[in-house]
């Protein structure tokens, strides 16, 4: 047996408790049957004491001791009904004495008197138990016409004593009983009530990252067992969306990464076995090679950024910035970009509106939305931002007049490598993180992202950051179910960088979503 298992210590304690609450009802049993008996014997010596009292109030005061005496025996009896009687009067004379009572339970000469005290005069009635003769005795003081008495009046109590007796062996007999009854129903008890949680375990073992869908089995209790199962199945379902978002982005990645590589080694195949290619061949192909390997350096770039958002590794020095002031900055910056796709980027609604943020942080949000905008809208369109601050927080906003994202794709253009015109994002070298990144920075400001579009009407991006109270009560915990697939983009950047330099981290990403 386990003494240390939690199924012993929880029968141990039963059984101790039970224990204790049998010895403390039969001590209070036992307690209480003495006190019971004792006062029955009590008010019994009281009445029989109240008709000796009643006969010496009656006497005259010429009474002989002898008439008193007659009295006595004639309507108490106390030879027959087992009782002790004595009467003495002031000074220390013996009126009357009883005989020995029938069962010979007591010797009558053997009792010492009983001395009664007295306050202010008045002597009062005193009830005693004598030990050394297992009797009760009354002694009670009289002040009749016939003199001043003192009536002793007393009973064995060896009845009750043998009562006690026979209730304290009960009791010795009955209490082991009780505490094994106990420890056995206590056994019982404990293994049935864990039984639940012995089926929480054998499902647990049967749990691997290939078997996610089992789950614990929920016992209707209303307890904390319940609660217990239902938070492990939450917990359990978690697990299982994130390693199979661990999964998704293993094959996403290995799918992008397939591509420029496959590219790059026939380039470099036909380099090695074509000698006749002259300088402006070799030339093209070591242009298409290095358009690979930037593709690549991009992808692992944007890759290594959303590893170390996950992991909550990227905060830089936090400090209050005017997102008014950053967009128009950054604006300015990608005006050529604008202008070589013949886009115009109006400013003229940016009001003054501070977030507490890490500044490089904010501007790739800007740039990232602003480069998608640009990219997706036509020629003679235009891009707006916005920004603008009520109690509630600050609001940054890029809309443009593009070609619109399709509303089946609006509630997945944040995952990642996912692309909303497929053909058109690989034509411009996006790798479908952009938005990715774009909302995994917000998260770690505590700000939120949405979009709303509608196909050949443009987007709108709006990003809400909350007032810095609240800020500064999110942007230190990251959602513990990214923990897998943070520490698998964290290997798998790990290795591509081995044979690929990164950008930094602040590069656009070029790609709707």
């Amino acid at each position: 047996m386990n003494y240390r298992s939690l199924a012993f210590r929880l029968g141990a304690l039963y059984t101790l408790l039970l224990s204790a609450t049998f010895a403390l009802v039969g001590a209070g049993t036992f307690y209480g049957l003495q006190q019971y008996l004792r006062s029955n014997l009590r008010d019994s010596l009281s009445r029989r004491s109240t008709q000796v009292e009643q006969i010496l109030m009656q006497a005259p005061a010429d009474a002989t001791d002898r008439s008193i005496a007659r009295e006595i025996d004639t309507r108490i009896a106390p030879e027959f009904n087992n009782r002790f009687v004595r009467v003495t009067r002031e000074p220390a004379t013996l009126v009357y004495r009883s005989g020995p009572p029938a069962n010979r339970s007591f010797d009558p000469s053997a009792l010492s008197v009983v001395t009664v005290p007295s306050a202010a005069g008045i002597a009062a009635p005193k009830t005693e138990i004598v030990g050394d003769q297992h009797m009760m005795i009354r002694a009670t003081p009289v002040d009749a016409d016939s003199g001043k008495y003192l009536v002793e009046l007393g009973v064995s109590i060896d009845s009750i004593d043998d009562v006690l007796s026979r209730m304290l062996d009960l009791l010795a007999l009955l209490l082991p009983v009780l505490i094994v009854c106990a420890a056995g129903g206590g056994y019982w008890l404990v293994h049935r009530a864990l039984r639940p949680v012995d089926l929480l375990s054998q499902t647990a073992e049967q749990m691997s990252l290939q078997n996610l869908t089992l789950r614990l089995p929920v016992e209707p209790s209303g307890d904390a067992l319940e609660r217990l199962s239902i938070s492990l199945n939450n917990m359990l379902g978690r697990l299982r969306d994130s390693v199979q978002t661990q999964r998704r982005f293993l094959a996403d990645a290995s799918h992008e990464l397939r591509t420029p590589l496959t590219v790059i080694k026939g380039e470099l195949q036909e380099l090695t076995h074509e000698s006749r290619l002259n300088q402006n061949d070799v030339r093209e192909r070591v242009g298409s090679v290095l358009e690979e390997v930037a593709r690549l350096e991009h992808l692992v770039s944007g890759l290594l950024v959303l590893s170390r958002l996950d992991a909550g590794e990227t905060r830089g020095d936090w400090m209050d910035v005017d997102l008014a002031q950053l967009a128009s900055s950054t604006a300015e910056q990608m005006r050529l970009m604008a202008e070589d796709r013949d886009v115009e980027i109006d400013l003229s609604a940016l009001k003054s509106a501070v977030v507490w943020g890490d500044g490089a942080r904010l501007k790739q949000i800007i740039v990232n939305l602003l480069d998608n905008a640009i990219r997706f809208t036509p020629p003679g369109g235009e891009v707006t931002l916005r920004t603008a601050s009520d109690d509630s927080g600050s609001v940054l906003e890029i809309s443009d007049t593009g070609i619109g994202i399709p509303a089946a794709s609006l509630p997945h253009v944040f995952d990642r490598f996912y692309r909303a015109d497929e053909a058109r994002s690989r034509e411009d070298g996006g790798a479908g993180l952009g938005l990715s990144i774009v909302r995994s920075i917000c998260t770690a400001h505590g700000a939120e992202v949405d979009v709303q579009s509608r196909p050949r009407h443009g987007s709108s991006f709006r990003v809400r950051f909350p007032r810095r109270s609240i800020i500064a009560a999110t942007v230190d915990a990251p959602h513990p179910s990214d923990s897998i697939a943070s520490s698998t983009v964290d290997r798998f950047v790990a290795r591509v960088e081995v044979a690929i330099p990164a950008t930094a981290a602040g590069s656009p990403q070029k790609g709707r979503g």
